[in-house]
């Protein structure tokens, strides 16, 4: 509770406002480089540059080209990528065994960007949906999304992951149960020092269509996922789950979306006090990007305000698809 001991006209709070370098002064929360994670799409091929129509400027890159954007964002400051795989129908079916197929096209990715590029981080999600011919995270039978037999091979899947170098991985499944074993199994392979950074609050939701299509699995979901991602009506069930999963061994969590959920970003912050990302998801990002292209916006300032409101609700970083263009703004600013 706020208690000033001086009124008006002694307490003027616009004295702290009144020019920009009083303003910086007692800036409370600033935006850097080091906020960002920048989540690619990478498809199979040599030589492409696929635009994604969902995501306006986001792009499909091949190897040879991931290895030349990530590069170009390793200069920028940027430290740490995500990749998404876009599967070809061939490559999916109901058991999801490219997930773990060690030459799947996030592990051979993330091989090529550690050998080059050592010091640039990279994260792998861990889910079924890019792998299922059905579109869930989990497998399917009879219709329900069978939690158990989905984690043993979320097991396989990380074990591949990190043996291809990943630095981070985010279980973003939503299966009960499956920090824990993930947790357990690089223990015991000797992957100690692979980061787990869950999806501990990922809300079904409206926002994330043009995600789907980007990884070319829309088409193929089959109902919902309402059954186990979290109602976005309960921010006490979202706190349990983060509560959870940190005692089963992550080290990071994350709130999915971002900008409509920043009250849960601020209470996982306070109340557990570890490091806590936000996920600015597809819808997010198309919502933005057509504002910016009719002149609704003004591009620089609407980023940066957006990405300073996730840092304003205590989170250490943000997952953004606008993380190149930010990170290009801020250097020319600096």
């Amino acid at each position: 509770m706020f208690n000033y001991s001086a009124d008006f006209p002694f307490h003027r709070g616009r004295r702290l406002r009144k020019n920009s370098w009083i303003r910086d002064l007692v800036t409370e929360n600033y935006v850097s480089v080091n906020d960002l994670i920048w989540p690619i799409f990478v498809v199979e091929g040599e030589n492409k540059i696929e635009p994604i129509s969902e995501l306006p400027g986001i792009n499909r890159y091949s190897i040879d080209n991931l290895l030349k954007i990530a590069s170009s964002a390793f200069e920028l400051g940027i430290k740490c990528v995500a990749l998404f795989p876009y599967t070809p129908s061939k490559l999916k079916s109901e058991k999801c065994e490219e997930a773990y197929n060690p030459d799947n096209l996030v592990n051979k990715a993330t091989r090529l960007l550690k050998k080059e590029l050592p010091d640039l981080g990279v994260m792998l999600d861990v889910a079924l949906d890019p792998y299922n011919s059905l579109g869930h995270d989990g497998l399917v039978k009879k219709n329900k999304i069978l939690n158990d037999e989905t984690l043993e091979v979320l097991i396989k899947q990380s074990l591949v992951q990190a043996e291809s170098g990943a630095d981070i991985l985010g279980p973003s499944d939503m299966m009960d149960g499956r920090v824990k074993l993930i947790r357990e199994n690089l223990e015991k392979n000797n992957f100690k020092d692979t980061i787990i950074l869950s999806y501990s609050a990922k809300f079904s939701s409206g926002f994330y269509g043009p995600f789907r299509a980007a990884i070319g699995s829309s088409g193929n979901l089959k109902g919902d996922k309402k059954s186990y991602q979290l109602n976005y009506l309960n921010y006490k069930e979202a706190l349990k789950d983060v509560a959870l999963d940190l005692k089963e061994g992550a080290d990071m969590v994350m709130v999915k979306p971002g900008m409509p959920y920043l009250d849960l970003c601020r209470q996982i912050c306070d109340t557990f006090n570890v490091p806590t990302f936000a996920y600015q998801v597809s819808g997010e990002y198309a919502m933005l990007s057509n504002g910016i292209k009719n002149g609704t916006f003004d591009k620089n300032q609407i980023l940066i305000e957006t990405i300073s409101c996730f840092k304003r609700a205590g989170c250490n970083g943000v997952l953004t698809y606008f993380a190149y263009e930010i990170a290009k703004f801020l250097k020319t600013e600096n």
